[in-house]
């Protein structure tokens, strides 16, 4: 199959990629043009993956490993040529569902997202975290505004009972959410407008109209409350759960999300050149544990229900 096309021209340059992923990118989509082996390869797991269902997101990623040793490509690299190839293939498929083109487009930001996270982290264009894409690429996660959206179960071993009397055992069913790192500020605003957009997709799922979302993200970790800012929208946004549970860690796994390629610097060698580096490089100097949290809010279509 031809690799460097149309699509893959204007793709790039409809998410505005940096000009050194763009440059690099090219050169590996038109070697896959011209080195029929190299090619040949690359669809073979291609096809295996989004045509024939017969393999693993895993296991083709897997198979961009060897072929980035085989050229002298990072894994990073070829692993997200990959993903972009995907999305080609994926496109008809949005179509013929009937999901519009505003959903895929931003579907596929989230790519440039984590091109951005790997070049401020890795140094390289690509993604670290190409496994993240399967739940676009096979369908089961959906962009709705500032968020992307998923049908799960609630899975815990206890119930929970929300503000507004809606309790949660295990097995029901609820819409997780994921906030991709597009830049974009976490105001009322932005939030609210895609929990609407959202349960306008899945009010169909809960029989009295309002739905359950649900998020586990280092932003939900109740202690920012200790520390950041009063104004911050991340504190807006821990405002919208009910924590169901939360952990505490000494290991700040997340410590890339604020700090980019600083991230295993010493805590008072971190930078503090926004609000939100310096309240954590603060934090985590003084010797406090990071953490994360999961919780949940329900949502009648307009407002948040508590």
């Amino acid at each position: 199959m031809q690799h460097y096309t149309p699509y893959i021209r204007d793709f790039m340059e409809r998410y505005h990629y940096p000009t050194e992923a763009v440059d690099l990118f090219t050169e590996v989509e038109r070697r896959l043009d011209t080195e029929p082996a190299f090619g040949a390869r690359f669809d073979k797991h291609l096809a295996a993956y989004m045509t024939d269902e017969t393999e693993s997101l895993g296991d083709a990623l897997k198979g961009m490993t060897v072929l980035a040793d085989l050229i002298g490509l990072s894994e990073y690299t070829m692993q997200f040529v990959f993903i972009m190839n995907c999305t080609e293939l994926l496109k008809p498929k949005y179509e013929a569902a009937g999901i519009s083109e505003e959903t895929f487009r931003l579907g596929c930001d989230d790519l440039r997202c984590k091109l951005l996270e790997c070049i401020e982290c890795e140094g390289v264009p690509g993604t670290f975290v190409a496994g993240w894409n399967n739940g676009f690429l096979k369908m089961g996660r959906f962009a709705y505004g500032r968020f992307q959206y998923e049908v799960c179960e609630f899975n815990y071993q206890f119930d929970f009972l929300c503000s507004c009397g809606r309790k949660m055992v295990k097995g029901d069913t609820y819409v997780n959410f994921h906030i991709p790192s597009s830049g974009i500020p976490l105001t009322d605003e932005v939030r609210f407008a895609s929990y609407k957009e959202a349960y306008g997709h899945y009010k169909h799922l809960f029989p009295d109209g309002k739905v359950v979302f649900g998020c586990n993200s280092w932003l939900l970790y109740p202690r920012h409350r200790e520390f950041l800012p009063e104004n911050s929208n991340i504190l807006k946004f821990l405002g919208d759960f009910e924590i169901v549970c939360w952990e505490q860690k000494q290991h700040f796994g997340d410590c890339w999300r604020v700090f980019g390629r600083y991230a295993d610097l010493p805590p008072a060698q971190l930078p503090r050149d926004t609000a939100l580096r310096k309240a954590y490089a603060e934090w985590l100097t003084a010797g406090n544990p990071s953490g994360s949290g999961m919780g949940f809010f329900v949502f009648d279509g307009e407002k948040i229900i508590k």
